[in-house]
């Protein structure tokens, strides 16, 4: 029997590659982040904290949030919610708009830092890339990502 549809074939989509390659990629994340005490969601979100720390701009918007980890208010305020009790971040209202909820870090939000700095030279470890190899993926990847949001 002929292949008449190849690229209907689900090992042909690189949508299924990407899908595959994230999957695993959050999976190698888990036992490292366990140990810090947070899920990959929480990592990415103190990921934006830590750097709005070293660039003065602490505290940051909920929506600030949103926007970076491409999240609903929805889904990003329970999260923060659980890093909350977690003693991690601490929220409340902007005095300058009591309608905007802003987001800053804890002591221990800060402090945690420090055992996650570990986190991503462990990640290109597992991986068996070299840093440069990362980074040209990661600019492929970037390029790819921008392509197709302008679409």
């Amino acid at each position: 029997m002929a292949k008449e549809y190849p690229e209907l074939h689900l090992d042909n989509q690189l949508c299924f590659s990407v899908y595959t390659l994230s999957r695993l990629i959050t999976q190698a994340y888990q036992p490292l982040l366990k140990a810090l005490g947070l899920t990959y969601p929480q990592y990415l979100a103190l990921l934006v904290l830590w750097q709005a720390e070293e660039e003065g701009s602490l505290p940051v918007p909920v929506k600030f949030l949103c926007e970076k980890l491409l999240l609903d208010t929805g889904t990003l305020t329970p999260l923060l919610k659980r890093m909350e009790v977690n003693g991690l971040v601490v929220r409340g209202r902007s005095s300058q708009d009591e309608r905007v909820v802003q987001v800053n870090l804890t002591e221990a939000g800060l402090k945690l830092r420090e055992q996650a700095s570990k986190v991503p030279a462990e990640i290109l470890c597992r991986t068996g890339l070299d840093i440069a190899q990362g980074e040209q993926i990661k600019e492929e990847l970037s390029a790819l990502i921008e392509q197709l949001d302008q679409a």
